[in-house]
């Protein structure tokens, strides 16, 4: 048909012109927006883009980011993208980047230390113009995150703090969390609680920890040594589950009494369930259980675990608007000061806590 081009083939500026009837400068400036449209009559204008609309024209952004040596690209790096953690962050950063012109782009290291720096340096060679790392709790500080300061390619980390690294960084506040969630153990009345801590080599987990003691010590509550297990090291996020069985069974078999157990994360609140319920201890009648990170997979279990919920979809939201405030501001301007935003955690109180009811 005459006026339309064959599929497959792209429609240009040279046909809008051909079809408009003017010259192919006056609608490259038309449809660039370029700063010598202003003299453009209104109804050239018009006539131009209901012509390129028509004809189905879309402009070159390949040529166009050549022209201005921006890609208008934010890379997101995440560590695992099947880590129930990952999935509202990388929420709050869609919804965040989406009415912008910036397009991310989503790589997944799998956990994995050598695909991550490779992953960087195809960034890098992409010209990202900013970079958001999700931190699991797998996350392993590298100094390559150092090349995109060196680049001056502004980065923000979620899920752990690198200001010390120059890097900003928005996380939950574990300690407050911790403290939260024991508190509300507390005011239930348990007091012999049995913990499951996350790995001695994550940050996360001693944080938590001095959360927890914190509360003991402001309350008087016994720590007992024997109802205290330890996360190994992880190779993957989900195998906090199975460690959550495999501890949660060593103390049911220590036979030392407890009446709640709080788990270093949601996940091995699930698995110490399982144990839990194998063994014919009742959730929450005989024992409560709590977690940490409020995942979604925690509101499906039965009973729906209670958690100590981190805003997931704030940080990622945080993050995504401090890259393009760092990447819109002038290039004269001075880079900004690293910045640490501790969020404040909820306590999601469901069906697997309850009073303690002491036998008569």
């Amino acid at each position: 048909m005459a006026g339309r081009k064959q599929a497959g083939n792209r429609v240009t500026i040279l046909d809008v012109a051909r079809k408009s009837g003017f010259s192919a400068s006056t609608v490259s400036i038309v449809l660039n927006e370029a700063p010598l449209s202003r003299y453009v009559a209104a109804t050239t204008k018009e006539r131009i883009r209901k012509t390129a609309l028509a004809l189905g024209y879309r402009p070159d952004a390949f040529a166009r980011s050549l022209r201005s040596r921006r890609s208008h690209t934010i890379g997101v790096m995440i560590f695992d993208i099947s880590d129930p953690f990952c999935t509202l962050i990388l929420r709050g950063i869609e919804k965040t980047l989406h009415p912008t012109k910036y397009l991310p782009i989503i790589m997944d290291a799998h956990n994995e230390r050598k695909q991550f720096e490779g992953y960087l340096e195809m960034l890098l060679d992409r010209r990202v113009e900013g970079l958001i790392v999700v931190a699991n709790w797998l996350f392993a500080e590298t100094d390559l995150l150092a090349d995109m300061e060196k680049h001056n390619i502004p980065t923000v980390v979620i899920g752990r703090d690198l200001t010390p690294s120059r890097i900003s960084s928005v996380l939950v506040d574990n300690a407050a969390g911790a403290y939260a969630g024991l508190d509300h153990l507390y005011q239930l009345g348990h007091r012999k609680i049995a913990f499951i801590r996350g790995p001695e080599s994550l940050h996360d987990s001693a944080t938590r920890w001095r959360g927890i003691e914190k509360f003991a010590a402001e309350h008087g509550l016994v720590l007992e040594p024997k109802l205290i297990r330890q996360l190994p090291e992880m190779l993957d996020a989900s195998s906090g589950f199975d460690g959550g069985v495999e501890l949660t069974a060593e103390l049911i078999h220590a036979r030392r009494k407890f009446t709640a157990l709080m788990a270093f994360d949601d996940l091995t609140a699930l698995g110490g369930l399982r144990s839990l319920t194998h063994a014919g201890v009742r959730v929450p009648d005989d024992c409560s259980v709590i977690g940490f990170d409020g995942v979604p997979p925690a509101a499906l279990s039965t009973p729906a675990i209670t958690t100590i919920c981190q805003p997931m979809e704030e940080m990622g939201a945080i993050g995504a608007e401090w890259v393009l405030k760092a990447v819109e501001r002038e290039e004269e301007a001075p880079a900004p000061t690293p910045v640490l935003r501790l969020l404040p955690p909820s306590v999601v109180v469901r069906d697997s806590t309850r009073s303690y009811k002491r036998s008569s």
